[in-house]
């Protein structure tokens, strides 16, 4: 079972399954031209080495009459201001570089993030701003609730999607068990892609615990797999655990949102190798370089 954190679950749905790009402009009353090839290009939009700019999902899309299309997809877990640079940054070097319109999809976990990444970021004079990022945003508060497994059947990831979206809402357990049903109309192959991307995109909470519960039963198909996932967190907690007490013993500041990424981290590689890099490092920052 491939581990991702739950941030790079909400985004990766979409590099996996272009068609869901359709759903959520339809979802939102958007007019999009009809795509006909998409491709997965490189999220990397450094442009000058010292400044690393990685978004996190960038697709080009070209219609049957060869018209270009980029859109880049953006996970955010909270509001954060300090991401209102890196868009307009995103946003105008994806113009320049694929030279043609580029939309930015924000998809949230909780109506607040949701309200705020809405909101228009203006850049420039407060009366006259030269720069607008505007942001397509899917949260809770737009995305349908599919709590009908026949719904659900007869589109699975787009119930998967409902699920990830609405993992903090107090009708996520209906939502979760229509997508279990879902699960048995799709291909072994399938159904265990949806399962683990679910897993990883609820985060820790009751509707993880509920999703593990469902699987569980599922024992044909997931019981080994859900098994194999418990050990595999419980020995990245302890990787990350230990790298976060070696930079406390060294008097290593560790902000919170340095902490979360430690802690949410499920690679167990890429742990280990932050681990590595614990015993020298002068800031928390630098386990990321």
């Amino acid at each position: 079972m491939h581990a991702f954190p739950q941030h790079e679950a909400l985004h990766r749905i979409f590099r996996d399954n272009p068609g869901l790009f359709s759903h959520a402009f339809k979802m939102l009353n958007i007019d999009f031209p009809i795509s006909c090839e998409v491709a997965v290009v490189d999220t990397d939009l450094t442009e000058i080495t010292p400044i690393e700019r990685r978004c996190d999902t960038v697709m080009l899309l070209k219609t049957p009459w060869g018209a270009k299309h980029v859109i880049i997809g953006e996970s955010q877990m909270r509001p954060d201001d300090d991401k209102i640079a890196a868009w307009a940054y995103y946003l105008s070097y994806a113009h320049i570089k694929f030279e043609c319109p580029v939309v930015l999809l924000v998809i949230c976990q909780d109506e607040a993030t949701a309200k705020w990444a809405r909101e228009p970021k203006r850049i420039g004079l407060a009366g006259h701003p030269c720069l607008i990022v505007y942001p397509i945003v899917l949260g809770p508060d737009n995305v349908p609730q599919i709590t009908d497994p026949a719904e659900a059947c007869t589109d699975v990831v787009l119930a998967m999607f409902s699920a990830l979206t609405h993992a903090r809402s107090p009708k996520v357990n209906a939502i979760l068990e229509a997508l279990d049903v879902a699960l048995n109309t799709v291909d072994t192959d399938t159904a265990q892609y949806i399962a683990e991307q679910t897993e990883i995109g609820l985060g820790a909470g009751l509707a993880r615990q509920t999703w593990r519960r469902l699987m569980t039963m599922q024992n044909y198909r997931f019981k080994s797999e859900f098994a194999e996932i418990l050990r595999s967190e419980g020995e990245a907690r302890g990787e990350a655990k230990s790298v976060l007490r070696i930079l406390k013993r060294r008097g290593i500041p560790v902000t919170k949102s340095v902490q979360e990424r430690i802690l949410g981290c499920t690679d167990l590689a890429l742990l280990e190798t932050w681990l590595d890099r614990s015993l020298e490092v002068t800031t928390a920052e630098e386990l990321f370089d």
